[in-house]
């Protein structure tokens, strides 16, 4: 059982897929980063406000002894936007990886038509001769 598992594990296309796990959530790591550190306060310049904090309050909260909000109802649409915004980018990204690796790949070159068989050769010189 311990040797068919590792043979399993070994393939080739499960590795693929593990590294290609790993590096996609490396990478959503560095668009988030990303989406909150340059692309939010740029946003958030036109609102007026730190984008990610955006928010249509429903039910208004009360403050606690420590200055926190409690019991607020709100829909965080700001969050949303820049999860959008993420997916968006790694999206593209993703688009374009792909597209240059396609690219990359050797064209598949069509197979040469093989011209008249003996058959019909034979069948031309047939007719020829009865001319």
């Amino acid at each position: 059982m311990l040797k068919e598992f590792k043979e399993f594990a070994m393939k080739g296309n499960l590795v693929d897929i593990a590294v290609g796990f790993v590096m996609g959530a490396a990478f959503n790591r560095v668009v988030t980063s990303f989406t909150g550190g340059i692309v939010s306060p740029l946003i958030g310049l036109l609102f007026d406000a730190d984008f990610k904090d955006l928010k249509y309050v429903i039910k208004e909260g009360t403050m606690n002894d420590a200055g926190e909000m409690v019991g607020e109802v709100a829909v965080m649409y700001g969050d949303f936007i820049t999860s959008v915004i993420d997916f968006i980018i790694v999206a593209f990204v993703m688009f374009m990886i792909v597209k240059g690796v396609n690219r990359m790949k050797k064209p598949e070159e069509p197979a040469p038509d093989p011209g008249p068989s003996e058959i019909d050769l034979l069948k031309e010189i047939r007719d020829n001769l009865k001319k």
